[in-house]
């Protein structure tokens, strides 16, 4: 790899890192047989990764510039929660394919989490890019839970899906967020205050946060978060304790999607939400794994991962 310039990415980078962006992913799946594009947008709407990413964790990214022409070559944000790091989306131009900046930003980003304490580094990384397992593969990542890419064609009438739960799940407040983080402590082992409280306020009205009260009335039992915007059409980060919590929030979650196609993931299993996923339309476009470099606490229920804000 040439020696390039890194530094955090600013605000003037913006327009470069979403044409960046939006020419990686498309090009590389096209290349790899991905039915026409993967952004389906124009290339400054990919820059919602970048608004996101920055106003959660303002200055956490690494990019790496080339000297001479100053283009950006490659860039991954990367996300300090209370115990963990979550790598974010990361992506190399396409001119600089195969020169080792994927490495190279890898590095940067495992350097600072042992630098600075933390437990462990986590990411949601395809399944289908073996190019990158491999990256992460030899870069001490251990895959922990495989994902089924779920979409569903939601018709302009909804769904109209009647399960079990559903007169529990109500729209999410700023109270609520003790119980999520416990919540998520309890389920995967670890908490990100910051995050709920962001996507509740919802400045850029793009979220949607939902929670499931227990039965007893004494604390939650689940909450979905989803992502609207043309770059991206997402229901998660989402936690629940059972298989059927999962189903009233997802099925509560999807009718915000009118005549529009949501994606989410679910864990491959759990055999009760595959198939009625399955039963309400669903179909599987890709696979993506649950990757940990560092300590991990195997999920006590069901957890939901999202790529937007990215999460593990």
């Amino acid at each position: 790899m040439i020696n390039p310039d890194m530094r955090p990415m600013t605000p003037d980078n913006r327009s470069v890192f979403s044409n960046t962006l939006y020419r990686s992913f498309n090009e590389w799946y096209k290349k790899h047989g991905w039915p026409g594009d993967y952004f389906r947008c124009a290339p400054e709407e990919a820059g919602i990764f970048f608004d996101v990413y920055n106003d959660l964790t303002p200055g956490c990214s690494f990019a790496f510039f080339d000297p001479g022409s100053g283009d950006l070559m490659g860039s991954c944000f990367y996300h300090p929660r209370e115990h963990h790091v979550s790598l974010g989306i990361m992506s190399v131009n396409p001119d600089y394919f195969g020169r080792g900046i994927g490495r190279g930003l890898v590095n940067q980003i495992i350097d600072y989490t042992e630098r600075e304490g933390f437990r462990s580094l986590r990411l949601v990384g395809s399944a289908m890019n073996l190019d990158s397992f491999s990256l992460y593969n030899r870069s001490g990542f251990v895959p922990r839970v495989a994902f089924n890419d779920m979409v569903i064609s939601v018709p302009d009438s909804g769904l109209n899906i009647k399960t079990s739960g559903l007169d529990r799940v109500r729209q999410a407040t700023a109270d609520d967020v003790p119980a999520m983080s416990k919540l998520e402590m309890e389920i995967s082992g670890i908490s990100r205050v910051g995050d709920y409280h962001y996507c509740i306020e919802n400045t850029r009205e793009i979220f949607h946060v939902s929670v499931l009260e227990s039965i007893d009335g004494g604390g939650l039992d689940g909450f979905l978060i989803s992502l609207k915007h043309p770059a991206l059409n997402m229901i998660g980060p989402g936690v629940m304790r059972s298989e059927a919590d999962t189903l009233a929030l997802l099925a509560n979650e999807l009718d915000r999607f009118k005549g529009m196609i949501p994606l989410f993931l679910i864990p491959m299993g759990k055999k009760e939400i595959v198939e009625q996923v399955y039963e309400w339309g669903g179909r599987n476009v890709e696979t993506h794994l649950f990757q940990v470099r560092g300590e991990y606490k195997p999920f006590n229920g069901v957890v939901m991962p999202s790529f937007l804000p990215e999460t593990g």
